[in-house]
């Protein structure tokens, strides 16, 4: 399964169901990298070899299209169908042989 690095605003409860799908997820919070500058917080993931899991679409795409070498972006929609998000992404991302230099999108379903 994948190594993740979730961003600050991402929600727990999603990476708790993803946990439970057999995803290595560290917080940017368990890090000790909370308030850090989005640019760093990529460095991060890129060090340690993560993925970035975020719903700040708008600032990782930018970032993406900076530095296109890193680790991985998974950039979600918000959806309050929390089990829902958590099975799309872990769809998504399993399909992927590797994610390493690639823009994920993760949208929620038209309604």
């Amino acid at each position: 399964m994948a190594s993740l690095y979730a961003d600050e605003q991402f929600p727990l409860a999603v990476i708790k169901l993803l946990r439970t799908l057999g995803h290595d997820i560290l917080t940017v919070q368990e890090s000790g990298n909370a308030g850090v500058a989005d640019p760093d917080v990529l460095a991060f993931a890129v060090n340690h070899q993560r993925a970035m899991l975020t719903q700040n679409r708008r600032d990782f795409i930018r970032l993406h299209n900076i530095k296109p070498d890193h680790t991985g972006i998974i950039i979600c929609t918000e959806d309050r169908n929390l089990e829902r998000l958590a099975q799309r992404i872990h769809e998504r991302i399993s399909a992927e042989e590797t994610l390493n230099a690639k823009l994920i999108r993760v949208n929620r379903p038209a309604v």
